[in-house]
């Protein structure tokens, strides 16, 4: 999420810095990091006490330039004159095309199958006849109508024979014919003349081996390009003459990171023919094309054709990408904000757009910049820091901040999801988005770990999540149902997401202290749990999704899970648990102990109905086929719900069964859907990591996090947090995916709140504890923002001898626990004896079989070693 916090300066347009190339993307390997400004050199050991501060990833100022030129193409200039402002132009040239070849007057096509027609995606009606690919108009059409069902054939028929020596075969970026075979009638026989396979190219020339006499000819599809916009044959011209096409002219330029706002583009000159510019964005090499990995205009209905549209004058000028048409007969279309690494600026024009914007002529640019429109989490804007003896987990923790700083943003009608999310009661507020890219939706499930990131980075920005969590309670249904996000006009129906909406209403409690949003939104809370949660809870006492017409509600990843589940189940347990402890801050002590009591009860039967012993984990269904999934293991044991026995057993399982080299799955087997256990969610992994931690796994935790951290950090785009990970390490859903998440953020938290081991224990950090769990690092040193100043941790490890020092803010209090290991050892506050072997000296110090902790300590210093004897 990106967002402009509260006191984000406007936009400084004369100030400009490079974004840095942070991330060893498949262009940057064997590159030195950046991270502000400030070269990392990949694998130095970081020093304690040393400078967080470089390896802090947002750009130093909102006007953010390209760092590098990924390739050009056809004919270009000076291309790298882009990344030297004032020093030079680049320059892209095109002739003017001949006339098209055209068939004879009386030539007919037929096809094997046409698709009815419609308002296409722009809203104008059109029709996908085979006579659309003969009439001379780029803009029209043939589609078939067997989406992924070959061959399609599509047949034209001269008025006489005619010698030919080639055709032509003109598609559309939606996708192309990829494979298939020209035939030519001769003799009384059809006979192949040119065969096609892996094709890409949208203007195809398929020249025969001998000009061929036919009065037909026939061109059967056996395969179409998949771009996401259906599998379907589409053939906009067929030419009786094999044209090669002449390379439009482009330049692809990489930001080095995922960044977010509004391009804008210097052009210091152009021909007089209005020369038309199409420009590509993604946050991947991969899923750059001819159009953009994702366009919010594709996916409402799409003018853009998957790019943006510019029409370039005589005299040149700066072009801001502003979402909306350029000409006024509604041609030349843009996008506005986007979320990229790469873009790809080409010398070309939509066939729709002529005459004001035409395919040829020559463009002269003399810069390109982004204005950044996220939160600018420069080193003076962390109000938490993080930093510690290994160097990967560095990156990792500031690469989750930078992810959500991404995501912090203000709420814009022209930048928000098209599909009915805009909502007047969050326009021009702060918020926590789902991605930059997409969905620019918030949604309260990504606040869930989004926000307990913003609370230890940039807590300034807390009101984003606040924002969202009182709109969404605002939105509240009757029968107490509360809505995921304001997409669908806040009617997409989520069965897991109120609960998340009770427990990132505690976390941001927890974290502020902010009663008066606690006691605004109490009323909300009471009606969602003790409404429409047992609405849908069974005679067992367990949630049941199915009930009360729920069978078709979704959850975090739409998974068809019906019945008693245990990741809603425990979820719900945590709600309980959650809801209970604002009760307690408000006062409302016989709602406290209800909810408890109905948590108790509700995990009593997840442990009675959910448990399969026979894998030694919880179920992911009751009914159905067998499977354990990761999402209700892991909250399970965060939640409680799985005593140290349960616990164990069920991350032995997980280990066993889901681990992969970039992270581990969150199904142990594919009986939901085909490859789900090989799909890594990084939020259903946070819990799991948490669990690890807190049950006495650290090393455990850390190569989790190093597997699912390392692999996103290490591939394309680098430094940000991928929405979801797929089979053998891929995006999920290929360019849809979204490379920057802000529910992809947990490594962060998880390594403040359990590695350095620090974290709020009542609301507004009144009360707090360091627990920490350092399995083989060496020593970790941090701050976490709280309302009354900064609380500082540090610790380091030493042979037998571990040192902690905490610095309380004034009017907190809390306590230390100081891992044993299971050895006797000697613990000393500062020169006092505190614990010796199995006894403590001195009142609010107490010793278990891992721990020995040391509470009620308040504003000041304090220093604490432990000794471990043997």
């Amino acid at each position: 999420m990106t967002s402009e916090g509260k006191k984000r300066p406007g936009p400084t347009r004369r100030t400009v810095l490079e974004a840095g190339a942070g991330g060893a993307a498949s262009l940057a390997v064997g590159l030195p990091l950046v991270a502000g400004g400030t070269a990392v050199a990949a694998g130095t050991a970081p020093q304690r006490g040393g400078s967080w501060q470089r390896y802090v990833q947002a750009p130093s100022q909102r006007t953010v330039r390209p760092v590098g030129i990924v390739r050009s193409a056809g004919d270009v200039s000076a291309p790298q004159a882009l990344l030297a402002p004032g020093g030079g132009v680049t320059v892209l040239r095109r002739p003017e095309p001949p006339a098209a070849p055209r068939w004879p007057q009386g030539t007919k096509a037929e096809a094997s199958s046409t698709h009815a027609g419609n308002n296409g995606s722009d809203g104008r009606p059109r029709t996908y006849a085979a006579d659309n690919a003969i009439d001379g108009d780029l803009d029209t059409f043939w589609n078939d109508d067997t989406e992924r069902a070959f061959p399609d054939t599509l047949t034209i028929t001269l008025p006489a024979a005619q010698q030919l020596p080639g055709v032509t075969v003109v598609s559309n970026a939606d996708g192309v014919p990829g494979d298939f075979t020209v035939e030519a009638w001769a003799d009384a026989a059809w006979r192949t003349v040119g065969t096609v396979t892996g094709n890409t190219d949208v203007q195809r020339a398929v020249r025969f081996d001998a000009p061929v006499a036919t009065d037909r000819i026939r061109i059967a599809v056996t395969a179409d390009q998949d771009t996401g916009q259906g599998v379907f044959t589409r053939i906009n011209e067929v030419w009786p003459d094999a044209v090669a096409p002449v390379t439009a002219p482009s330049v692809t330029i990489d930001f080095g990171k995922v960044v977010v706002g509004y391009p804008e583009v210097d052009f210091a000159r152009a021909s007089d023919n209005s020369p038309g510019v199409r420009l590509a964005f993604s946050e991947t090499l991969q899923y750059l094309t001819e159009r953009s990995d994702f366009t919010r205009s594709d996916q409402a209905g799409g003018a853009g054709q998957g790019t943006d549209q510019y029409a370039v004058p005589a005299g040149g000028g700066t072009w801001t990408d502003t979402k909306g048409f350029g000409s006024g007969d509604d041609k030349v279309y843009a996008d506005g904000l986007h979320g990229f690494r790469y873009l790809k600026i080409t010398l070309d024009a939509l066939p729709s757009d002529a005459p004001a914007a035409q395919p040829w002529g020559e463009v002269a640019i003399d810069a390109v910049s982004l204005d950044f429109t996220a939160y600018l989490g420069t080193p003076d804007s962390y109000r938490g820091w993080f930093l510690c003896s290994d160097e990967e987990l560095n990156r990792y923790w500031y690469g989750a901040s930078y992810t959500n700083e991404l995501v912090v943003d203000t709420f814009r009608r022209d930048d928000v999801d098209p599909r009915n999310a805009f909502s007047p009661s969050l326009d021009g507020k702060l918020v926590l988005h789902d991605g930059p890219k997409r969905d620019r939706d918030p949604y309260v499930g990504d606040v869930a770990v989004a926000g307990r990131t913003l609370y230890l980075t940039h807590d300034d920005a807390a009101e984003a999540a606040r924002n969202v969590l009182a709109d969404l309670a605002d939105h509240q249904r009757d029968d107490g149902w509360i809505p995921p996000a304001s997409i669908n006009n806040y009617t997409l129906p989520l069965f897991d997401y109120p609960l998340w909406w009770v427990t990132c209403s505690w976390d941001y409690v927890l974290y502020t202290g902010d009663r008066d949003y606690a006691a605004r939104y109490y009323p909300q809370l009471v009606k969602v749990l003790d409404t429409w949660y047992p609405s849908v809870t069974d005679d067992a006492g367990l949630l049941s999704k199915g009930l009360n017409g729920t069978a078709d509600y979704g959850d975090y990843a739409f998974l068809g899970r019906t019945g008693r589940i245990t990741y809603y189940n425990a979820n719900y347990v945590q709600a309980l648990r959650d809801s209970a402890r604002i009760a307690g801050f408000l006062g409302h002590d016989a709602d406290a102990q209800r909810w408890s009591e109905r948590a108790d009860k509700v995990a009593g039967a997840i442990n009675d109905h959910l448990w399969d012993p026979a894998a030694g984990a919880y179920l992911d269904s009751a009914t159905g086929p067998v499977r354990h999934a990761q999402d209700g293991n892991a909250i399970a044991i965060t939640a409680g719900v799985a005593d140290a026995e349960r616990a164990a057993s069920a991350l032995a399982h997980l280990d066993a069964t889901t681990k992969l080299r970039y992270g581990n799955a969150f199904m142990d087997n594919d009986t939901l859907f085909g490859g789900a256990s090989q799909r890594v969610y990084a939020f259903t992994s946070y819990p799991e990591l948490v669990a690890r931690f807190d049950t006495g796994m650290p090393d455990s935790a850390i190569d989790q996090i190093k597997r699912t951290y390392g692999w996103m950090d290490s591939h394309d785009p680098g430094i940000t947090h991928w929405e979801g990970i797929g089979p053998n390490g891929s995006l999920y859903e290929q360019g849809y995916t979204s490379m920057a998440h802000g529910w992809s953020t947990g490594v962060l938290p998880a390594l403040t709140h359990q590695l350095l081991g620090a974290k709020p224990t009542s609301p507004g950090y009144a009360t707090w504890e360091v627990r920490p769990n350092p399995g083989e690092v060496r020593w970790a040193q941090g701050q976490l923002p709280t309302p009354h100043g900064p609380l500082g941790v540090e610790w380091d490890r030493d042979g037998k001898t571990f040192s902690l020092t905490v610095r309380v803010p004034r009017g907190s209090r809390g306590s230390v626990a100081l891992p044993t290991d299971g050895h006797s050892v000697t613990v000393r506050s500062g020169q006092r004896t505190v614990w010796k072997g199995d006894r403590a000296y001195g009142p609010g110090v107490h010793g278990d079989s891992r721990h020995v902790t040391v509470t009620v300590l308040t504003h000041g210093t304090h220093r604490l070693t432990l000794v471990r004897k043997g």
